[in-house]
This record gives structure tokens, C-alpha cells and sequence, in this order.
């Protein structure tokens, strides 16, 4: 079914643990140690997520990644599109369009395939970061 990419996995553990300790700056090494998840990647998926503006970068020796929202003000979808953009779909011409197929203009699934679609974007749409932490 829907396969969420690894960096998008990772993000997602990373953003949890972040806003189940809200008073605390949570390390990038803390969180991969506990989790047992690649640092380096870690790190670039952590650097994404302050990018976007979800999270917040503090340097220095009590550095580390702290929210900048409310986890109910953070969706599912938010995360998934600051790591990977908006690139998640279930079918490839979904996401590179109908030049990407060859049978698009005969295809007699991409209606359903596009309700199904439709309910997953709504789900990953409504539920935050407070609903899974």
C-alpha cells in the first residue's frame, strides 16, 4: 500500500520524541541513539524540518531542536511535505502527471485511485503532531 519513504519515518520518530519532551532541547545524537536511527541522515532529515519552519535549531553545547508550534497546530501532512515535498502519491501519475504514463488516457483506475488518494491526503491532512505523540 502507501510506503512512507525512511527519511519520512525518521522524521516523523524525530518530531515525536521532540514534542513529547516540550520543556527540553532534544540533540540530534539523543534522538538516534534511542532509536537507533543513522545520525548523518538524521541530521539532514532534522535540518529539513527547521527549514520549514517546524522546528527550531539552537547551537551551542545545550543545543539541540525544539518545536515552534503547538503540536496541534503541526499535521502529519506538514512533516511529510518538508522532508519529501509533495511527492507523496500512489500512483506515479499522480505525482509526475500524465505524460508519466502510457496508458493514462485509457487507465480505468486513476478515478478510484484518486478517491483513495484523496482520503489519504485528508488523513495525513487532519491529524497532528498532538494526535500521535
Amino acid at each position: 500500500m502507501v510506503r512512507l519513504s525512511k527519511k519520512v519515518e525518521y522524521g516523523l520518530i524525530a518530531i515525536r520524541h521532540i514534542a513529547a519532551h516540550p520543556s527540553d532541547v532534544v540533540t540530534a545524537k539523543e534522538i538516534a541513539d534511542k532509536y537507533q536511527i543513522p545520525y548523518e541522515l538524521l541530521a539532514k532529515v532534522l535540518q529539513r524540518l527547521s527549514r520549514e519552519g517546524l522546528i527550531t535549531s539552537q547551537q551551542g553545547v545545550r543545543g539541540g531542536y525544539s518545536l515552534t508550534k503547538n503540536p496541534n497546530e503541526i499535521t502529519v501532512s506538514m512533516i511529510i511535505n518538508a522532508i519529501e515535498g509533495n511527492s507523496l502519491a500512489i500512483a506515479q501519475c499522480m505525482t509526475e502527471g500524465p505524460e508519466s504514463c502510457d496508458v493514462f488516457n485509457v487507465c480505468t483506475i486513476k478515478s478510484p485511485l484518486s478517491k483513495v488518494q484523496a482520503n489519504i491526503e485528508n488523513a495525513f491532512d487532519t491529524m497532528t503532531l498532538a494526535q500521535i505523540v
